[in-house]
């Protein structure tokens, strides 16, 4: 069932939230980068507070759209830090239509209220299996820069703009393995103390979510072992990072819409 937030605060965030993302991707080449950076710093503010706003809501609530807003939130965070470390990384405004569609939905879709039944550990599990998908996230972003890069230069075109690209694979492997030590921990977490953190109603049990987790972790294991071990590189590299980070995006926010949105249930 599709629940709006009565809010006024919460919609005129999310309002100037998506206009502050939406501004900054169609105007970028008709102002000047201090604008552009006006408007990009605003949209990121303003994300955050949307995002405070809704974690400090009684019920509190989650579903897949916060869970997109949180995890567009930390690409965009990871993304702007690299751009201070790496300003030769192009401007990707796609991650600015992602940022304002993520909030328009976690209006629409604030998702079920959490069980009364969990612990006060419940919010952290959460923002570590969030983090897992922000982590992934931006190493999608870089691995489709890689590909990017290399078609580029089979054809021999703008071979000198951007990253290089063994920087770009660094990047794109050091935020892998991060992911894939924060996912471990997720799961570790879920399946040991599962009783605790959700509830005996709620502990580690083989549904969706579980599967796909499990799947994306075996995936991103066999990613990982394949690159050190086998020296897997290029594109064979980039369909596994992908195929994994499917896996680990229907694991909660494909369950999660399938769930509230597709078949209305409330858990």
């Amino acid at each position: 069932m599709i629940l709006v937030s009565e809010s006024s605060v919460s919609i005129g965030l999310t309002a100037v939230t998506a206009f502050a993302y939406v501004w900054a991707a169609v105007r970028v080449s008709a102002q000047s980068p201090w604008v552009t950076r006006f408007w990009v710093g605003l949209a990121w503010l303003a994300h955050v507070c949307l995002l405070t706003l809704s974690f400090l809501e009684t019920p509190a609530r989650f579903g897949f759209a916060p869970a997109l807003s949180v995890t567009a939130w930390l690409i965009a965070t990871s993304y702007a830090v690299e751009r201070q470390l790496y300003p030769q990384l192009p401007s990707r405004w796609a991650l600015s239509g992602l940022g304002a569609l993520s909030v328009v939905l976690a209006l629409l879709f604030p998702g079920t209220a959490l069980p009364s039944s969990a612990s006060v550990w419940m919010p952290v599990h959460l923002a570590m299996g969030v983090s897992c998908y922000g982590l992934f996230g931006v190493a999608v972003v870089h691995a489709w820069f890689m590909t990017r890069a290399e078609a580029r230069m089979r054809r021999g075109v703008d071979t000198q703009s951007g990253l290089p690209l063994l920087t770009l694979e660094r990047l794109t492997y050091r935020f892998v393995t991060a992911g894939f030590v924060l996912l471990t921990a997720t799961l570790l977490v879920g399946y040991g103390f599962g009783d605790v953190v959700y509830g005996h109603e709620k502990a580690w049990r083989w549904d969706h979510k579980t599967t796909f987790s499990v799947l994306s972790w075996l995936t991103f294991a066999v990613l990982l072992v394949g690159r050190s071990y086998f020296g897997w590189r290029g594109k064979r590299a980039v369909v596994v990072l992908y195929t994994g980070s499917a896996f680990l995006f229907f694991a909660y926010v494909g369950s999660r819409f399938v769930l509230e949105v597709v078949l209305g249930r409330v858990a």
